[in-house]
C-alpha cells in the first residue's frame, strides 16, 4: 500500500490572526528542505481571487501559497471559494466555476454538501506532494456552525489531519482565546489539536515565556514557536478586505493615487505594486471620507456588485468628487468593475450580481455594459496602446461593454484582440485587466505619465519572491518547523 502524504491543518482562533501568510512562509520553508509541497484551503470567503491556468478561479492567498511552493495554483487548491455580492448573500464557486448564489442562511445548511468535492480535491494534492499545508477559515470555536463545517474541524475529522492552532497576541487576548477555544471544542477536536503557534508578537519574546507556560498547562497543548510581526507581510499581497484597514495610505512618493474602498470591492491587491512605488503615494479611502482634492490619478477598482457599489459611490458623494476632479484635469482609471462604473449604463437584465435592472454609469466614458453569462476566466498578456510597454494579468468578469470609446482600446492584446476603453483627451480609462501594474514596464511608463521620472524603482516579482525566502527564513528562526512535521506524519 501506498504511504499517504503528510498533512498539516493551521487553524486560527480567528479571522486574520495570519494564517494565510504562516502558510505561505511554511511552505516555502518546506519547498527549501527539498519537499514537494501543496497548499490547500477547504472553503474560503474572499472577494480578492485569482485565475487557475485551467480557467478556474481560486482564493487570492492560495494563488500566493502556490507561488511559495513553486508550481502553478490549481481549483484543487481551495475547491470552495465564497465571494460576497450583498450582506446576507454570495456567489458560491466549486472546483473553480460558479455553483450559484445563496444566502448566507441557505448555505449553512447546504455546505455539508459540498464535504464531497473538498475531500477530493484533497485526496489529488496529496496524491501529488510529500505533505500538504492546509488553512483553516474563522476559528473553530464557533460551534453554532459547527454542523456540517467544511472549513475547520469538520474538515480535520473527516480527512483525519492534525491541527496546530495560531493565535494573535497583537489584537490582545491571545490567552483567553487559545483557552477559550480549548474549551469550546469537543473532546475529539481537542485531541485533533497537536499545539498552538503564537502571532504578529512586538517586543521582546522573553516577557511572554509565562504566558505560554499558562496556555500549555490550561489546555495540555505544545507551544511551537513565537512568531514575531512580519514586516514580509506589506510586501505580499493581501486577501481580506480586513487588511485595508492597516494601510489606507502607504506614503512614498509626489505623485498621488486615491482608490474609494467599495463596499464590495474586490481584487484590490491590483494596487499593492503601485503602492510600492517610490515615487506614488497611495491612499485608499474609506467611506465617509471625500476623495482628495489634489489627487493625481483616482482609480475605481474592481467589485463583486457593480450596480449595488455604484448606488454606493453615489450614496458617498465621490461621484461629485469625480466630477470635479475630471474637471481640474485629473486623470481616471477604471479596472473590471471600476471600468463598467465609468461608462454611460450598466444593465443586468437576468439578475447576475442582485435583482435586475439598470442603472446610469458615471458618464466619464462613452460605452455600455450589459451584465452576462458565461464568466470570463482567462489569463491574458499584451501591451498598452499609448506606450507600448506590456501587460500581463487576468480577465474575471461577467458581461460586455462597448461603444465608441472603445474603438479608443486601453490594451491590445496577444492574439489580435483589445480590452477597454480611452477618453478623447485620453484622461479618463478603463479596461478589464486585473493585474497589470505587476508589470514592471508598463507601470514605470504609467507613473511617467502622472508626472514622474519613468525610471521605476521596483521589479515586483523579485520583491515577492525575494519575501516569500525572508518569510521562510524566519519562520525557520524562530519555529519548531521539525516538530510540525513531526506532528504531520500520517497514521
Amino acid at each position: 500500500m501506498t504511504e499517504m502524504a503528510r498533512a498539516l491543518m493551521l487553524q486560527g482562533t480567528g479571522s486574520d490572526v495570519g494564517k494565510s501568510l504562516l502558510v505561505a512562509g511554511l511552505c516555502r520553508a518546506l519547498v527549501r528542505r527539498g519537499l514537494t509541497v501543496r497548499p490547500f484551503k477547504p472553503q474560503n470567503m474572499s472577494n480578492n481571487a485569482a485565475v487557475t491556468p485551467d480557467g478556474g478561479e481560486i482564493g487570492r492567498a492560495q494563488a500566493l501559497q502556490a507561488r511559495a511552493c513553486g508550481v502553478p495554483p490549481s481549483v484543487h487548491m481551495n475547491p470552495v471559494l465564497l465571494k460576497p455580492q450583498s450582506d446576507v448573500g454570495a456567489q458560491v464557486v466549486v472546483h473553480g466555476r460558479v455553483h450559484g448564489n445563496a444566502r448566507a442562511a441557505d448555505y449553512q445548511s447546504r455546505k455539508g454538501e459540498l464535504l464531497g468535492a473538498v475531500l477530493d480535491s484533497f485526496a489529488r494534492l496529496r496524491a501529488e506532494a510529500d505533505i500538504v499545508v492546509v488553512e483553516g477559515a474563522g476559528s473553530p470555536a464557533e460551534v453554532n456552525l459547527r454542523a456540517g463545517d467544511i472549513a475547520n474541524m469538520g474538515f480535520a475529522c473527516a480527512a483525519d489531519v492534525p491541527v496546530v492552532l495560531v493565535g494573535d497576541i497583537d489584537r490582545g487576548g491571545v490567552i483567553a482565546s487559545l483557552v477559550g477555544t480549548h474549551a469550546l471544542l469537543a473532546a475529539e477536536e481537542r485531541a485533533r489539536v497537536k499545539g498552538f503557534l503564537i502571532n504578529k508578537f512586538r517586543g521582546d519574546v522573553r516577557l511572554f515565556d509565562g504566558g505560554l507556560r499558562v496556555i500549555e498547562e490550561r489546555t495540555g497543548w505544545r507551544g511551537f514557536g513565537v512568531v514575531p510581526w512580519l514586516r514580509e507581510a506589506a510586501l505580499l499581497p493581501a486577501e481580506d478586505a480586513v487588511a485595508l484597514d492597516t494601510w489606507r495610505t502607504r506614503a512614498g512618493g509626489p505623485i498621488r493615487v486615491a482608490v474609494p474602498m467599495l463596499s464590495r470591492i474586490s481584487n484590490f491587491d491590483d494596487f499593492d505594486p503601485l503602492a510600492l512605488e517610490p515615487e506614488v503615494s497611495l491612499a485608499m479611502v474609506p467611506p465617509g471620507r471625500p476623495l482628495p482634492g489634489d489627487a493625481d490619478l483616482i482609480v475605481l477598482p474592481g467589485s463583486k456588485a457593480t450596480i449595488a457599489d455604484l448606488a454606493f459611490l453615489r450614496a458617498q458623494g465621490w461621484d461629485v468628487d469625480l466630477a470635479a476632479h475630471r474637471r481640474r484635469g485629473g486623470r481616471v482609471l477604471g479596472i473590471c468593475g471600476g471600468y463598467q462604473m465609468l461608462g454611460r449604463r450598466i444593465a443586468d437584465p437576468d439578475g447576475i450580481e442582485g435583482p435586475p435592472g439598470e442603472a446610469a454609469g458615471l458618464g466619464l466614458l462613452d460605452v455600455d455594459t450589459v451584465l452576462s453569462g458565461p464568466k470570463v476566466l482567462t489569463e491574458t498578456a499584451g501591451v498598452e496602446v499609448a506606450t507600448g510597454a506590456a501587460v500581463h494579468g487576468y480577465e474575471m468578469h461577467m458581461g460586455r461593454t462597448a461603444g465608441p470609446d472603445g474603438a479608443r482600446p486601453m490594451l491590445r492584446l496577444d492574439g489580435g484582440g483589445v480590452d477597454g476603453a480611452v477618453s478623447a483627451d485620453g484622461r479618463v480609462a478603463g479596461c478589464y485587466l486585473h493585474g497589470l501594474f505587476g508589470a514592471d514596464g508598463f507601470r514605470a511608463a504609467f507613473v511617467k505619465a502622472l508626472g514622474g521620472s519613468g525610471a521605476g524603482g521596483l521589479a515586483y516579482d523579485a520583491t515577492v519572491e525575494q519575501a516569500l525566502d525572508s518569510l521562510a527564513d524566519r519562520l525557520e528562526e524562530c519555529v519548531d518547523v521539525d516538530g510540525l512535521l513531526g506532528v504531520a506524519e500520517p497514521r
